[in-house]
């Protein structure tokens, strides 16, 4: 991976944090800077598993792409809301 690959995974990756936040009903008790951490590890390893299930570079958007990174950070923002309160 490249440096622009990086910094664009971390510009994906605050909007995927926010996406996935969006996506969970209720209310997440959780930073804003958690969120955030949260979708930029979504992101990169969203794009690896798009990359290992071959629907990385398709032509136009990468809808597949999109909707396993925004799962993913939908799932981290749930596991770390619940981390979180269970203290």
């Amino acid at each position: 991976m490249e440096i622009d690959g990086i910094i664009s995974a971390l510009v994906i990756g605050v909007v995927i944090g926010v996406l996935g936040r969006l996506v969970v009903p209720g209310r997440q008790r959780i930073g804003i800077l958690w969120t955030i951490l949260v979708g930029i590890v979504a992101a990169l390893i969203g794009s690896a598993t798009a990359a290992a299930l071959g629907v990385a570079d398709t032509r136009g958007v990468d809808w597949v792409e999109w909707l396993i990174q925004i799962g993913l950070a939908a799932l981290g923002v749930v596991a770390l809301d619940r981390a979180r309160t269970s203290r």
